[in-house]
Order: structure tokens, then C-alpha cells, then sequence
């Protein structure tokens, strides 16, 4: 089955993200067909800032050994990495050269805005072509800023369609019917189940940094035990990025 098979309407794909060979190899070893990577994750195993352009190469090593798992794997490249179209292309030519199965664009940028869309556009066509599954994630609900549905119907000649941030079930659902593409959300613990989001038709769900953040707390409530201390919940996204270095 391929990467694009996988992503069915109402019986959605779940997408753990992986951060480094172990996690992935575990989630692969444990059954999941596909596995994608965290750009969160891998930044912070190199201590670097996230969603800032800063971990080409990092991705890249880590796309490579994960090709090697087995299963289809797809890989958050953030923004492409530039803002040159043929250089966002070379890019994903040389994941698929890999055995990369599809890859997340993004259109957000570090400073809390929206790429142009008329660039964004050029980037996604760049990116298309070379046999990977691009789905293009608008950063509209992530960053409050921006309209989703003109951003859907801009981004139409993608794979599919990524809208990080959205959690009412209702607003998923105007989402889906707007778009021919296969919908993937962020799943979020307090939003709505995987059964919920299959029933308004959502073909992908993604834990983004979720796992690696969970692992973080793992780890740190182990530590805590040890000294005889209570266990810690979970960090936030924003708890990790205040830990990174700034761009």
C-alpha cells in the first residue's frame, strides 16, 4: 500500500512523530505502517530553535536512517528550509532520492507570519513531482493569523491538506467539506478522539510533538521518583521552545 493509500476519509491514518532513530524504530517495531518526524523533536535534540530553518542537516541524517525502518516515512521540513523555490525542490528531490514517502511545507514563518502566498505556491509546485507526497500545513489556526479556506483552495494542487491548531469538531468538519484533498489535524489530548475526527471525514491525524514532549516528562517524573518526588505533567509546546536556543 502507498503512502497515499494510506490516507482514507473517515478511517484516518495516525501518525506518531518520531524524533530520532530509537523512537522511530519502536513506533515502527509496534506495527505503525507510516512515521513521521517532529521538527520540535529534532530540534531539541540538537539544541537548536524550532521552526526557524535551523536543522536542515539534522533532518536530513535522520530522514536517512529512517528510511532504512521499513515503513513509508514522512518528514517535517518546516518551510523548505528557504525561501527559493528551485532550492525547496532540490530538497525534496533529494529526500525522495532517499526512499523519503512524503514530506510536511509549511507556510508559516519564524516571525509569527504567513509566508506569501503567491511564493508559497511556487514552493508547493517546486515540491511536487518527484514522487513524494507534499502536503501542504497552513499555519492560520497555529498562528492566528490568515484565512484558512483561501489558503485550501490555494494550496489545491498539493497532496494534501495540513491545518495544525483547529480543534472544534464542527470547524474540522467546514475543513473537509471545502477541500477535495485528504484533511490531517493535530491531534490534541483535549480535543476532539480519533473516532470523532473520523466521523467528519479527516483522512490523517498527526501527534506532532506530542510523543516527544510526553517522553520528556517521562523522563523527568523518573528522575523526580528517584529523589521521592511527585511526577510532573506533560510540557507544553511552548515549555520546550523556552529551553531551545533563539534564532
Amino acid at each position: 500500500m502507498t503512502f497515499h493509500d494510506l490516507h482514507r476519509p473517515g478511517d484516518p491514518l495516525l501518525l506518531p512523530n518520531a524524533w530520532d532513530y530509537g523512537s522511530a524504530a519502536i513506533l515502527a517495531a509496534h506495527g505503525f505502517p507510516a512515521v513521521g518526524t517532529t521538527s520540535l523533536g529534532v530540534a531539541a535534540v540538537y539544541g537548536k530553535p524550532d521552526a526557524a530553518g535551523a536543522t536542515k542537516a539534522e533532518t536530513l541524517a535522520l530522514a536517512r536512517t529512517l528510511c532504512t525502518l521499513g515503513v513509508h516515512v514522512t518528514v517535517d521540513i518546516e518551510g523548505g528550509f528557504s525561501d527559493s523555490a528551485a532550492e525547496v525542490g532540490e530538497l525534496v528531490q533529494e529526500l525522495a532520492a532517499m526512499g523519503v514517502a512524503g514530506v510536511n511545507l509549511e507556510d508559516g514563518r519564524p516571525d509569527g507570519t504567513l509566508r506569501d502566498v503567491g511564493l508559497q505556491r511556487e514552493i508547493l509546485a517546486a515540491a511536487l513531482g518527484h514522487g513524494v507526497f507534499v502536503n501542504a500545513r497552513t499555519d492560520t489556526h497555529w498562528l492566528g493569523t490568515g484565512d484558512t479556506f483561501s489558503r485550501l483552495d490555494a494550496y489545491a494542487d498539493a497532496d494534501g491538506i495540513f491545518v495544525p491548531g483547529v480543534s472544534d469538531l464542527a470547524e474540522i468538519a467546514k475543513i473537509v467539506s471545502a477541500t477535495a484533498l485528504p484533511v490531517n489535524v493535530l491531534y490534541q489530548p483535549s480535543g476532539p478522539s480519533l473516532d470523532e475526527l473520523a466521523s467528519v471525514g479527516v483522512a490523517r491525524v498527526s501527534t506532532g510533538s506530542l510523543l516527544y514532549r510526553a517522553s520528556v516528562q517521562a523522563a523527568l517524573s523518573a528522575a523526580l521518583a528517584v529523589q521521592g518526588k511527585a511526577a510532573v505533567g506533560v510540557p507544553s509546546y511552548a515549555d520546550i521552545v523556552r529551553l531551545l536556543p533563539e534564532a
